[in-house]
């Protein structure tokens, strides 16, 4: 419902920048002075701008895709062509108000082409930056015998968001990516969909590529809070009567894929440690009304043993600690995704991305593989997180 509610303020932003626009426009020629002129460019302007409106209402199909997925690009494009506008109009009004004759007045035409060319810059830097994939390494050690094993590459991943903006292109090389650092174990901590099983383009074609992942024991994967089928406009979400669930189809997807889905449950590998798989703090999903502690996670496990845990939200890290979990594998905050929401993000996490130590646990949050909402990152990366565990000899 806050999608409704916040409705209004989106209208006056884009009447706003509209304005804006036309000022710009009119400076550089007459033409756009034209009526007509204007009430094309205006519906041309409201349609790209009310496109996830449009596409959340559209029954599913290629429309609806071909809209979401605008819709999506228009959200990060409208962010910092607001940003760039207002930063633009307050220094107008301060140079006005001081009037010196070291300030010269930018005619409209100038001072909306520099406009455009910083959002145009960013915004392309940011649609591209989203489908590079780095790699990230990290080096921990555990101080406990793991078996016979004296280390573990672990390749972690985190926030596919599989659906209107990641697909098979992002996946394989992701996959490519993964398989050339030859890892022992590959995780995946949640949010492997993006709401709407719908969403995906190649269900079929995109489990086959995952199917490709390559490591000695496996790969495992936890649900986040988008791993549930419900309705989402513009990254708002509705009330609805029941439990909010993963899709049945979702789970079956996995099993295409050869990936192993752990739910409030533990596996021993090799005799040399212990993986579990929390479900999602605020969603827990089929099956679970609530999710286990963490002293209730360790109660059942030889704690001589490696514990690792792989949760989507990087919550309950003391709690965790304490319990005896020796690595905690987490995902959840994109780092922020975008600037500058990424400045934020440390207020709101105790790790929002990278590295913590708590008491012997070693916690390390990805900023994840995909994106939600727009589809862009600026001022953070889509990463895979190669982690080099070692264990006492």
């Amino acid at each position: 419902m806050l999608a409704v509610y916040l409705s209004p303020l989106y209208l006056a932003v884009n009447l706003y920048l509209l304005h804006r626009i036309f000022t710009w426009l009119t400076d550089i020629h007459p033409f756009f002075e034209k009526r007509a002129v204007r009430i094309v460019l205006g519906i041309c302007y409201f349609f790209v701008a009310f496109s996830p409106g449009i596409g959340f209402l559209v029954p599913a199909g290629t429309a609806q895709r071909i809209l979401k997925g605008l819709g999506y690009y228009w959200m990060g494009i409208m962010l910092y062509t607001a940003l760039i506008v207002i930063a633009a109009d307050l220094i107008r009004l301060i140079v006005r108000k001081v009037r010196k004759k070291t300030f010269h007045r930018l005619r409209p035409a100038l001072a909306g082409t520099i406009c455009f060319f910083l959002i145009a810059a960013i915004s392309i830097y940011g649609m591209f930056n989203a489908r590079f994939i780095r790699i990230t390494p990290y080096e921990v050690t555990i101080d406990k015998k793991a078996g016979n094993l004296d280390s573990l590459k672990i390749a972690l991943v985190a926030d596919l968001h599989l659906g209107y903006s990641v697909g098979t292109s992002q996946m394989r090389q992701m996959v490519d990516k993964i398989n050339a650092q030859n890892p022992d174990l590959i995780v995946i901590a949640g949010d492997i969909f993006d709401n709407e099983y719908e969403a995906l383009d190649k269900p079929e074609k995109l489990a086959e590529i995952l199917s490709g992942l390559q490591s000695t024991y496996g790969t495992y994967a936890c649900y986040g809070n988008h791993d549930i089928q419900e309705p989402i406009l513009a990254g708002f979400t509705f009330p609805q009567d029941g439990k909010k669930m993963s899709d049945p189809q979702m789970d079956v997807f996995l099993e295409k894929a050869g990936i192993t889905l752990l739910r409030d449950e533990s596996v021993l590998i090799d005799d040399a440690f212990y993986l579990y798989g929390r479900p999602d703090y605020e969603r827990p999903g089929r099956g679970i009304t609530s999710r286990k502690t963490p002293e209730e996670i360790t109660r059942d496990l030889n704690t001589n043993k490696p514990v690792i845990v792989i949760d989507h939200e990087p919550r309950e890290l003391s709690e965790l600690s304490d319990a005896g979990v020796d690595l905690d594998l987490c995902g959840h905050t994109h780092d922020g995704q975008i600037f500058p929401v990424n400045l934020i993000t440390n207020l709101v996490w105790e790790n929002s991305c990278g590295y913590l130590q708590k008491g012997s646990m070693h916690n390390i949050v990805t900023s994840g593989v995909g994106v939600f909402g727009p589809n862009m990152r600026v001022a953070t990366k889509s990463e895979i997180c190669m982690i080099d565990v070692r264990f006492q000899s």
